[in-house]
């Protein structure tokens, strides 16, 4: 009998992770278990993917605002510290702030504008033009900018992010000075001492700082990427990817995710015969309309998974096929037109018209941000997300 239905996300309920908490185990039990409460069976090719919040919990990778400030003292001494294009989040960058501040005499703080990397704004871009203002050129201190623009409260947060990261760094006992530019080099006139914080443009932001003459250049990549006093640790991101979890501790990114990944396909293989794919997933990549964020606050949407995600959708346009290769076809001869052009259709489908206006993301890109979204951030209590049909076509 034909299928009648393409992919499902389903988000899977399971108990409240604590550190040392055997996470293979955990997940594989809680998907089986689903299954046989809501009645569906798992299937070849169906993905589970767990949030990174679940892995990095369970191996305890925390840090102190006492471990980064070590190690930001450890890096810079008691130089001026240039922090350049941080974020605006109380979630994702205030700790880790506070505890550079606390390894630091002086900060001078360096916003970019009129948004930080992920779309958070400060001022609306229509405003600069207003005041003719230039953002690629113009560097503006604080009191210039409140002389221009004022003022302003984030969209969903109702934060000012600059009169809270400057009480911020002050309440360390740390000498705070905001400026805001959005080309790197601009805080060569400051210090010669940098932390960059962007997340997607930092390995251009350290090449072009070291090019223009900075003398200590770090990014929070370089933050607790080995161990500090006892502190997790993260070699591949550092703080990049970390997450308020009390106010004095951050979550770091979790460490060893493809070993995890391939342990939950490996096991649910072993209790059901399935060969299933794995992932672990943070941030997926989408942007809000209304508030213009730009969702990817992880350094990847998903830091492990099984070899089976590896790579892109090969897909062809259904529409493309009606309107351009069978316009004169309608009902049972469309429909199996199209499924033989589908066996048929080749290897690889780049470059191809047929297969234009389709997706040109990676596999675990797409999956990572439906999970996401699946998932939420909140009170659902579906750190677990099972997806089924992703890899099915017309014709499956």
């Amino acid at each position: 009998m034909e299928r009648r239905v393409g992919t499902i996300s389903r988000g899977i309920r399971a108990p409240i992770f604590r550190q040392g908490d055997d996470v293979i185990t955990i997940v594989t039990n809680s998907v089986l278990e689903a299954a046989h409460a809501d009645g569906f069976e798992l299937r070849d090719r169906d993905v589970v993917a767990v949030t990174e919040a679940v892995i990095a919990r369970t191996q305890g990778n925390y840090a102190t605002v006492d471990q980064i400030a070590a190690d930001v003292k450890a890096k810079f001494g008691d130089d001026s510290v240039g922090v350049i294009f941080p974020i605006l989040s109380r979630n994702r960058f205030a700790m880790c702030l506070k505890g550079i501040a606390r390894g630091s005499k002086k900060i001078v703080l360096m916003l970019s504008y009129p948004a930080d990397e992920v779309g958070n704004h400060l001022v609306d871009l229509d405003l600069l033009d207003e005041k003719g203002v230039n953002p690629w050129v113009d560097v503006l201190t604080e009191a210039r900018f409140r002389e221009l623009f004022g003022y302003n409260k984030h969209t969903f947060t109702g934060v000012d992010y600059i009169s809270y990261y400057k009480e911020l760094i002050e309440a360390e006992n740390c000498e705070a000075e905001v400026i805001l530019a959005n080309d790197c080099r601009a805080i060569l006139d400051y210090t010669k001492s940098v932390l960059h914080c962007d997340i997607h443009s930092r390995t251009r932001t350290q090449r072009l700082l070291k090019q223009a003459g900075a003398t200590k250049v770090f990014g929070l990549a370089h933050i607790l990427k080995t161990s500090v006093e006892g502190s997790g640790f993260n070699e591949d991101y550092g703080l990049l990817g970390s997450n308020k979890a009390t106010e004095e501790s951050v979550k770091l990114f979790p460490r060893d995710c493809k070993v995890v990944a391939e342990g939950i396909s490996r096991r649910i293989l072993e209790k059901t015969g399935k060969h299933v794919e794995a992932m672990i997933y943070g941030d997926g990549a989408f942007k809000d309309p209304v508030g213009k964020i730009w969702e990817l606050a992880d350094p990847v949407v998903s830091p492990g998974y099984t070899e089976g995600l590896e790579g892109q959708p090969n897909e062809v346009k259904l529409k493309y096929l009606a309107d351009n290769e069978f316009p004169d076809l309608e009902g049972d001869a469309l429909k199996a037109a199209i499924s033989d052009y589908i066996r048929k259709k080749e290897a690889d489908m780049v470059g191809n018209m047929a297969s234009q206006g389709t997706t040109p993301r990676r596999l675990t890109d797409l999956i990572g941000s439906l999970c996401d979204l699946t998932s939420g951030s909140g009170d659902k209590g579906t750190p677990i997300v099972l997806v089924q049909g992703y890899f099915d076509n017309y014709i499956s």
